[in-house]
């Protein structure tokens, strides 16, 4: 493994997943006035932590967009889950981080969200927070992410190619033995349509790079935990974003995941599309489900080979996923 070697992306080491086309910029970005920003943690020898923040801007005119929720397994402290369940909606920008750390992320979005214009009278605000436990590479009992920290995040969003990797709330992460982090993909559905995908990957398993697995070195700590966030502009209803929510789930698999009992598997999906009519047939979720499958995957593998090699809390590391090794295997 070379320390050295340039996070590349899946597509720029020459791996297409699927046949569907992605967006201008492969990215969650690419679904019209989403945005992300993050803040990245790096202190001393233990801290490797951080915030990812997802804002649909379509929030500063409505009050609420449709969402569906699908919780593959649920050992995870996701903030705001039941009533997302519920009502089938967000209120807010969906924020990720560690585990630890929710709580206090969850606090400073309501603070946020509370300071917005048209929000002076409100009363009750539903925020979402969802995490991966980054304990293994990251002082997670310091819970060192302050009310700025989210601020920034939240503040610095951004439209254009999201950073990836070892960055945000995948600062820590670990996935299928290596190192994890943020990835993101997008595709195009539909007649115009595109759903655009971000993943915070922490979990188990043994990494396959389509359909061929790759080996990792032996770790006490394999890594737990994903939350996944599917945004799109087809006008979709709560029932069928948790559908596609589902979809995105199902995917984790197609990268190895073991679908541990200790893990939390998150996917949210919402919709910022003007509720201005009905919503669209259900044949038209078969491309999208479709897309959603190749997205998360292809965000997955991002995830780690945008990822660098990380020592942290106690000494631990993760190695990055080496990308010359993963190639040579493929080739043979």
């Amino acid at each position: 493994m070379d320390d050295a070697q340039t996070p590349r992306r899946a597509r720029d080491l020459g791996l297409v997943v699927g046949s569907r086309a992605p967006g201008p910029l492969n990215a969650i970005t690419d679904v019209a006035g989403v945005r992300v920003g993050h803040t990245t943690l790096v202190v001393g020898d233990d801290i490797r932590t951080g915030v990812t923040a997802i804002v649909p801007d379509q929030l500063d005119h409505r009050r609420a967009l449709a969402a569906g929720l699908f919780v593959g397994n649920g050992h995870g402290k996701m903030v705001g889950s039941t009533q997302l369940a519920e009502l089938g909606e967000i209120e807010t920008p969906v924020l990720l981080t560690a585990t630890l750390s929710t709580f206090r992320v969850a606090d400073a979005v309501v603070t946020h969200m509370l300071g917005r214009p048209g929000r002076e009278s409100a009363q009750s605000l539903n925020p979402i927070v969802a995490e991966t436990n980054d304990g293994y590479l990251s002082d997670i009992r310091a819970r060192p992410i302050r009310a700025e920290h989210v601020f920034a995040a939240l503040d610095t969003a951004a439209g254009g190619l999201p950073a990836e990797g070892s960055v945000g709330a995948g600062t820590g992460t670990g996935a299928l033995g290596f190192k994890g982090g943020i990835g993101t993909a997008s595709r195009r559905i539909l007649d115009e349509g595109t759903v655009g995908v971000l993943v915070q990957s922490n979990f188990s398993g043994l990494l396959r790079v389509l359909g061929v697995p790759i080996p990792a070195p032996p770790t006490e700590h394999p890594g737990n935990s994903c939350v996944i966030v599917v945004a799109t502009d087809g006008r979709f209803d709560s029932r069928q974003l948790s559908r596609l929510a589902r979809r995105a789930i199902f995917a984790m698999g197609r990268v190895g995941a073991d679908f541990a009992g200790g893990s939390g598997d998150y996917a949210i999906a919402f919709s910022t599309a003007e509720p201005d009519g009905p919503p669209l047939p259900e044949p038209a979720l078969e491309p999208a489900f479709a897309a959603v499958l190749e997205a998360v995957e292809e965000a997955l593998l991002n995830s780690l080979f945008m990822a660098t090699t990380t020592t942290g809390f106690a000494g631990h590391t993760k190695i990055a996923v080496p990308h010359e090794g993963t190639l040579r295997r493929l080739r043979s």
